[in-house]
């Protein structure tokens, strides 16, 4: 009687911790999920950064190259945030056409580009930051007409 005792208590520890940990993951990705819903807003000193990038022809050329290899898997070629990707990640990808981003500084952009934010990749050691502003320049002409 004592042995089937001590397995019943081992099994109801089992069943109260393995419930526990259930519901540590559980708390544990609501908490992400809280977090990555929160509007991203980049810090006010990003905003006094000027783009020191002229948009020109060749350079909008290099910027797509670029937007379509790095960017479109998740915004979409066109930059609306519908691409291939997009429906798998959490925070949605941002539409590059809407009023919101084209509102954004060339400073925020660029600020956003360079530390990411989990799904989006920093962009700091991938691209130069040359680069980095030429994109800015290519999202601007994607301004919904």
């Amino acid at each position: 009687m004592k042995l089937s005792t001590t397995t019943n208590r081992n099994k109801s520890s089992e069943i109260t911790v393995t419930a526990l940990f259930t519901l540590f993951i559980l708390l544990s990705f609501n908490t992400v999920n809280a977090q990555s819903a929160k509007k991203w807003v980049a810090p006010a000193a990003a905003d006094q950064l000027k783009n020191p990038i002229a948009s020109d022809a060749n350079g909008l050329k290099d910027a797509k190259k670029l937007y379509i290899s790095n960017c479109s898997p998740c915004h979409g070629n066109g930059g609306k945030g519908d691409g291939i990707a997009s429906a798998s990640v959490n925070p949605k990808p941002a539409d590059h056409t809407s009023a919101a981003v084209q509102k954004e500084t060339d400073g925020s952009l660029y600020w956003k580009l360079t530390e990411g934010r989990s799904p989006m990749p920093s962009y700091k050691q991938i691209l130069t930051d040359a680069q980095r502003w030429q994109l800015i320049n290519f999202i601007r002409t994607l301004a919904k007409k």
